[in-house]
């Protein structure tokens, strides 16, 4: 039976979360995870479909991938499949072919962690080992408690604090007023998927009362890897071990959420962040890349 390529639509993102969780496994690579399109679906259900897509065989799902940005794709193999050289090689012609609908003609990155055979295949049709990651891994068992401190768990309609801190921490600057109602309407949207039932936005009030530090925690379902994404501490409040005291909450959030062990992949580059999650517990494992094509 041929593997057939689509874009889902909207009715079936519920399905593809629960696929996505079925193929997160402790001591595998952390590939693409319902929480990564939980927190793309700040866009909406309806842009959350149309930027997936989905490789199967029948009635079967074999791989899943999200187009995060133009030039970014972002992949889940079904682990049974990761070393199924006809299915690597069908996604690279795919993935090279700009009428295919997923990647342009120009510059691109894939994301295809684990991938094996995929992986061999990018790299027979020029593309080349990029950017590094360090993905890191917490053991659950012994979950690290945030004490001393007021963890919140924040409601989609009431997130204007949260988006504020994200903004500033990635962006460095205050957030306009648009933009938190960009933010804040983009929650109501996430709300409306399947993927939000599985997360969890929390934030941190220091002891003044201001929120200092956020993380969003993701599910992929009872006895499975949880998934901290994002994570951020506000650029005014930083080097005061707020970051370190909001993974140990993210953590132990998803302990409480029936999760196995907490998994976060961190730009190599930002020692900063590395270092957070290490002070935090978590174990960093040998760096993995990402996938470039320069033309």
């Amino acid at each position: 039976m041929d593997v057939v390529l689509r874009t889902p639509g909207v009715d079936e993102l519920g399905e593809i979360c629960s696929v996505l969780g079925k193929w997160q496994h402790d001591g595998e690579p952390l590939q693409l995870h319902p929480g990564d399109l939980g927190w793309y679906s700040l866009r909406g259900p309806a842009a959350t479909a149309a930027a997936t897509r989905v490789w199967s065989q029948g009635d079967t799902n074999l791989a899943i991938a999200l187009l995060d940005g133009p030039e970014l794709l972002r992949f889940a193999i079904d682990p049974t499949r990761r070393q199924d050289a006809a299915l690597a090689l069908r996604i690279v012609v795919d993935v090279n072919n700009p009428m295919a609908g997923i990647l342009g003609a120009g510059a691109a990155t894939i994301e295809a962690r684990g991938a094996v055979a995929l992986i061999e295949q990018l790299a027979q049709n020029d593309w080349a080992p990029h950017e590094p990651w360090t993905p890191l891994h917490h053991d659950l068992a012994a979950s690290p408690k945030a004490s001393g401190f007021v963890i919140e768990t924040v409601e989609p309609g009431h997130t204007a604090e949260w988006v504020a801190v994200h903004w500033s921490a990635f962006r460095g600057t205050p957030i306009p007023d648009g933009r938190i109602q960009h933010f804040v309407d983009g929650w109501r949207l996430a709300a409306e998927s399947p993927f939000l039932d599985f997360g969890r936005i929390l934030s941190l009030r220091c002891r003044d009362g201001q929120v200092v530090a956020v993380a969003a925690v993701w599910s992929a379902g009872e006895g499975r890897p949880g998934l901290i994404e994002p994570l951020a501490v506000h650029q005014e409040h930083r080097g005061r071990g707020y970051g370190t005291v909001m993974t140990k909450a993210a953590v132990d959030e998803l302990r409480q959420m029936g999760s196995s062990s907490a998994v976060v992949c961190a730009e190599t580059s930002n020692a900063g962040a590395v270092a957070t999650y290490l002070a935090a517990g978590f174990t960093a494992h040998p760096e993995v890349t990402d996938w470039h094509r320069s033309v």
